[in-house]
């Protein structure tokens, strides 16, 4: 089978989860070849170099942002290079797209696409087909006939509240965040020969900006698209734009088109994987259809953690241990005001903070900020008069010397604690279920989930919750074994590389064997047609044969391969 795999910011030029998810994918379904067509982050991902690759992946095709640009004089000309009629073409299929973004989801009852979630689609998938036929869109979406037009669909009955400010530069910010998020339509990756065209399934890593080729894929040449979740990507663009430079109406438009798209892809998607019961319901809630939803849980690898988890009395009995990306959504500030609290009850206790290192400038003052409430709260603490004085919190990178690998980081203490406020996938908590260690837990995100009963789980943003938690697993050895050892056991049942890989194979066969063929295979491929195609007639995909002199029956002997047939 080859598998087109649609990647958006990660592989194969990125490290990280979702690109390790896709990594681990690739080289457990060794029997099929893999076509990657990788959206990436930035135009200095690729020079970077990739990640090595095995060698059943048959081609690696990236477009960065920039590779679609075009256009006129300074980014805004409206000669595009189109006739009047591809202008009339793309004036009527943006609009269908504006309004279809600015119309709130109330069904006006008019027209054909009347419903704004249908004349979204028939817009996105005319301005697809425009670019394929004719090239040309980036620029003509920069083009003033595309300001004219969105600013007129602001206006429209119906449209949103929150659209009726929105200025001239509110329109032209829009327009260019539209043209950068549709330039995957003007790629040269829809080619029926050697394309998207000629792969078995489309396998999109995000309903976002990498679903959007698997949906041309599907209106051009029917193939079947499956799109995998691990964490909602719309509700990640919600969080990652509240604090961003933009107006309101600038931001209710962006939050908008985001919607639209992941809602068409969760209704043209033949399957739908969410890594969990979270993204399920975000999904179910834009519009997917529960029976095509799937949930497939991340898997991961267990055997790194063997040794520690085999050991589950290793580590310091006082020891609390976080271990994660430092960043605001990890609430370390509600973990060390949680930790004051243990240490006035009990004053042996440590926390040990072992972070990833640091890769950008918010994540360090974070950091920073952390560091300077933990000197508040702890000042240094000598034994003695003649002692240096120890914090009882401890900040280490991982990979220092104190923490050189993670199963040594999840060694470190009894208990692990997660302190977020939002969380999709908690990985670090399945990576500590396999180290054997009792955890605390907010409940955030998929982490109960993912816990089930082997995890104390305490509400978010309540640090006397998580400290009175902390203190019962750190009183109580023979509690803290045994939810470690269940925790554990959960963690190889259900989150396993293996389980994940199964899971994957299985849906591919389904999907494929509910496919039509499509194209012809190469000779000597076996069961690259059904049966019936080599029975002449005009369900047959093929030039009917001459007719036969007596009538066709279910039989072996009336059974003829067609001339030129590689079985014949």
């Amino acid at each position: 089978m080859r598998i087109g795999l649609l990647t958006e910011g990660g592989y194969p030029y990125a490290t990280g989860e979702s690109a390790l998810w896709c990594d681990r994918l690739v080289r457990g379904l060794a029997p099929h070849t893999f076509d990657v067509y990788a959206l990436t982050g930035d135009a200095g991902q690729e020079p970077a170099g990739r990640l090595p690759l095995p060698p059943h992946v048959r081609a690696v095709r990236t477009a960065a942002p920039g590779d679609a640009e075009g256009g006129g004089p300074g980014g805004r000309s409206d000669r595009c290079g189109y006739g009047r009629r591809e202008r009339g073409r793309f004036e009527a299929a943006f609009a269908d797209l504006a309004y279809g973004v600015c119309a709130g989801d109330v069904d006006t009852g008019a027209g054909p696409h009347a419903d704004p979630a249908e004349r979204f689609a028939a817009g996105l998938y005319a301005l697809a087909e425009l670019a394929r036929a004719h090239g040309g869109l980036p620029a003509a979406l920069r083009s003033e006939t595309a300001v004219r037009v969105l600013e007129s669909a602001c206006r429209a009955s119906g449209a949103r509240r929150t659209l009726a400010a929105a200025t001239l530069p509110d329109q032209l910010a829009v327009v260019e965040q539209w043209e950068r998020l549709l330039r995957p339509l003007s790629l040269d990756w829809y080619d029926a020969s050697d394309g998207l065209g000629r792969v078995d399934l489309c396998h999109a890593a995000s309903a976002g900006a990498a679903a959007l080729p698997g949906l041309v894929a599907k209106r051009f040449f029917g193939t079947p698209l499956l799109v995998t979740e691990h964490g909602s990507r719309l509700r990640a663009h919600y969080l990652a734009t509240a604090g961003a430079p933009f107006t309101t109406p600038v931001r209710a438009l962006l939050a908008a088109f985001h919607g639209r798209l992941a809602g068409e892809a969760y209704r043209r998607a033949d399957l739908l994987t969410p890594g969990n019961a979270h993204t399920r319901r975000w999904q179910e809630r834009c519009g997917a259809d529960p029976d095509r939803l799937r949930t497939v849980h991340p898997g991961m690898d267990a055997e790194r953690f063997a040794e520690t988890g085999e050991h589950e009395d290793s580590g310091d009995p006082a020891t609390l241990a976080w271990i994660g990306r430092v960043e605001p959504a990890k609430d370390l500030v509600a973990l060390l005001h949680a930790f004051a609290a243990i240490r006035r009850r009990q004053p042996d206790v440590r926390l040990r903070i072992i972070a990833a290192p640091v890769r950008d400038a918010d994540a360090a003052g974070y950091l920073a900020l952390c560091r300077s409430l933990a000197a508040q709260l702890f000042p240094a603490e000598a034994a003695g008069a003649h002692a240096a004085g120890e914090s009882p919190v401890s900040f280490e990178e991982l990979g220092s010397p104190e923490a050189p690998t993670l199963e040594d980081a999840y060694a470190a203490g009894a208990v692990v604690v997660l302190s977020s406020v939002a969380e999709g996938f908690p990985v670090g908590l399945v990576e500590a279920m396999l180290c054997a260690r009792a955890t605390v837990s907010t409940d955030v995100g998929a982490v109960v989930e993912v816990v089930g009963g082997t995890g104390l789980v305490v509400p978010p943003r309540n640090p006397t919750a998580l400290a009175d938690a902390c203190l019962a697993l750190l009183r109580d050895p023979g509690r803290r074994h045994r939810l470690g050892a269940a925790a554990r056991a959960r963690a190889l049942e259900l989150f396993t590389v293996e389980q994940n890989l199964a899971a994957y194979r299985g849906l591919y066969l389904e999907l494929l064997s509910h496919a039509p063929v499509r194209h012809r295979a190469a000779p000597g491929v076996p069961f690259a047609h059904p049966a019936e195609s080599h029975v002449p007639g005009s369900w047959a995909d093929r030039p009917a044969a001459p007719a036969m002199s007596a009538p066709v029956t279910a039989t072996a002997t009336t059974v003829a391969a067609a001339p030129g047939d590689p079985d014949a």
